[in-house]
């Protein structure tokens, strides 16, 4: 009856445990190695997707901005073709 008890204890901390992922925390601690493989990989990713990210947005507005200058619309149409014009040039 006591070794039920303390058994389902431990079961539950088990489980606890390895809900809150603390065993892989205290692996990683305990290893240069694996803290600076894992900063090495998380920087590379967050650098490409920041690249990616801002190539998509430009793509965007330079598109969102030519189809402003269609509308020719006097003042801000000419504003935004010299803007285009300049981005191009600088391809």
């Amino acid at each position: 009856m006591f070794f039920k008890k303390i058994n389902e204890k431990i079961d539950k901390i088990n489980k606890t445990l390895e809900k809150s992922n603390l065993i892989e925390f205290s692996y990683i601690m305990g290893s240069k190695k694996e803290i600076l493989k894992r900063n090495l990989i998380a920087g590379i990713s967050r650098g490409v997707g920041i690249g990616i990210g801002i190539t998509i947005v430009t793509a965007l507005i330079i598109y969102l901005l030519r189809k402003l200058i269609m509308l020719n619309i006097p003042v801000i149409g000419d504003y935004i073709a010299d803007i285009v014009e300049i981005v191009e040039k600088s391809r």
